[in-house]
């Protein structure tokens, strides 16, 4: 038994007691405790845990970068208590044996629930549809699937997977990135790259295929999910999408929402990601396209990466970046202070769209009686300095070293069970 003293749910209202027992919210109110542990939730707001639908866990392959328990810990940091894990792992998770690995291993660490998202292609290789049924149907109950760090270019294959996904009721999620468009690429394609001699990522490399994808699912009446948009095209095809009646879904980056490619200039490899930071007027657009709703939520993209992989010249440099500890920051920062999004609507993208994405019966849930202690307590007013040496995350490889972020997680509940307090990870 567990009493959270003066939370106010979704910061609306005055604040209350949340009584958890057995892993459910039994009372709100001012209930009484007989005995079990009191937190002291005065000027901190509740929410719902979030969920992550794009993470980077790295295990199997690369544990020197990140493990499961490394990245749990991250995530419950975070405020997360669900977070799925993508696919590019060495072997890949393209078969029953490596989702349910990673399945099991996330319950064995019990920070968060880990959901393994299963490859579309065999070793991501674009040729020939991995065993997607039997993911499904395995221990790991796989519901996403994703090339993710690839895009399924064969426009056949793709279709493939998408009538394969109705039948068996799971989702699509795709890297939108025309391969012959960006060979060689190493930043966004614009006036930044030309002056800096990168080669250029243009944006219709993203726009294209999400155009095609759209028109692929609703011809064959899938659901379709959009990985990391990224440029102000993409939030315009998703906006026609959407109003035809096509089964699409989007997320953005925390990253692709706050930074642009002026980063660039510095020549540092920390701001080299896959896609590209874009503009500052792109990242203006995915923020309103955010709050609108034609771009359903946020989704971190976790990527660890090893110093050899990152403290390089740039042409070699791993792209990716560090996410789960500084995403609800990086929303406050560029959604909450400017008026775009209230608390609940934070909720709303960081928590209740991804989990019905997703198909997850237990998160994102309204913060009421009878429902899952899944919770997150917010401190709105406190500030915290990102130092990437003390972030959970076996790398240290975040763009927000050293600035100044608003928002701290004071505590995270999974199933009434603290997994982290006060900056600490609780196992």
């Amino acid at each position: 038994m567990t009493l959270l003293k003066g939370a106010v749910p979704y910061g609306e209202g005055d604040p209350v007691d949340i009584l958890i027992e057995d892993g459910f919210v039994s009372e709100i109110g001012t209930p009484e405790s007989d005995g079990g542990e009191v937190i002291d939730a005065h000027g901190l707001i509740a929410l719902p845990g979030f969920v992550d639908l794009h993470t980077h866990l790295r295990e199997p392959g690369r544990e020197d970068t990140e493990t499961i328990e490394t990245g749990s810990a991250a995530a419950a940091l975070g405020g997360y208590t669900a977070v799925f894990a993508m696919a590019n792992t060495d072997p890949v998770a393209d078969n029953p044996v490596i989702v349910e690995h990673v399945w099991r291993r996330g319950r064995e660490v019990g920070l968060v629930d880990v959901h393994p998202i299963g490859a579309v292609t065999v070793g991501l290789k674009g040729e020939r549809l991995a065993e997607l049924g039997a993911m499904a149907r395995s221990d790991a109950n796989v519901r996403i699937f994703s090339d993710d760090g690839l895009c399924v270019a064969d426009p056949l294959i793709m279709r493939r997977a998408l009538e394969y996904s109705r039948g068996l009721d799971v989702l699509i999620a795709q890297h939108a990135e025309e391969p012959r468009l960006t060979v060689g690429a190493q930043a966004h394609e614009g006036e930044t790259a030309a002056r800096l001699g990168l080669a250029g990522w243009p944006a219709a490399a993203e726009e294209s295929i999400v155009a095609r994808d759209c028109l692929l699912a609703g011809h064959v009446g899938a659901r379709l999910h959009v990985c990391h948009v990224s440029t102000a095209g993409t939030a315009d095809v998703l906006r026609w999408a959407k109003a035809r009646g096509t089964q699409v879904s989007a997320e953005v980056t925390p990253h692709h929402l706050l930074l642009d490619d002026d980063r660039l200039n510095t020549y540092d490899p920390v701001n080299k990601v896959n896609p590209p930071l874009r503009t500052s007027s792109d990242a203006k657009a995915l923020r309103e396209a955010l709050a609108e709703g034609v771009i359903d939520c946020v989704a971190t993209d976790h990527a660890p990466h090893a110093p050899q992989d990152k403290d390089c010249e740039w042409s070699a440099a791993r792209p990716g970046m560090l996410g789960l500890q500084t995403a609800l920051s990086v929303v406050v920062r560029t959604m909450v202070q400017p008026g775009l999004l209230d608390w609940r609507g934070v909720a709303r993208v960081m928590s209740e769209r991804p989990a019905e994405i997703a198909g997850l019966p237990d998160h994102g849930r309204p913060i009421a009686a009878g429902e899952p202690a899944n919770l997150v307590l917010v401190d709105p007013k406190a500030t915290w300095t990102v130092n990437g040496a003390r972030l959970a995350s076996l790398a240290g490889n975040t763009p927000y070293e050293g600035m100044e972020l608003p928002g701290v997680v004071k505590a995270t509940m999974l199933r009434g069970k603290l997994t982290a307090r006060d900056g600490q990870a609780v196992r």
